[in-house]
């Protein structure tokens, strides 16, 4: 059993960076989508480390970065539950809408 768990959209994050960077190295997707699994290893065992970002949404979220990209997760779900992996350079509103949709989505 994983000690995290994705919600479907944020899976989906997931296919959509490794198929955008695989568009020009496979083998560079490869280990961006590594450290992104190794880094949801490390927040399921320490779930609290990630930082709030009160500007994005008022869900009690955390989120850590992995190179260019922004992970939202659950701390306190268990399994942890991650919300969304983004790319931390999109328009702060866009996020804000992302993390909104995604959680009334799973009420």
């Amino acid at each position: 059993m994983s000690d995290y768990a994705f919600h479907p959209e944020a899976l989906a994050d997931l296919h959509q960076i490794w198929d955008y960077i695989a568009a020009d190295n496979v083998d560079a997707a490869d280990r961006v989508i590594e450290e992104i699994l190794s880094t949801l290893h490390t927040l399921a065992s320490s779930p609290h480390i990630g930082h709030h970002r009160p500007e994005l949404t008022a869900q009690p979220l955390r989120f850590a970065i992995v190179r260019d990209y922004l992970i939202a997760y659950a701390p306190d779900e268990n399994p942890v539950w991650v919300v969304a992996v983004i790319h931390g350079r999109r328009n702060p509103r866009i996020m804000a809408a992302i993390m909104r949709d995604r959680n009334e989505a799973t009420k």
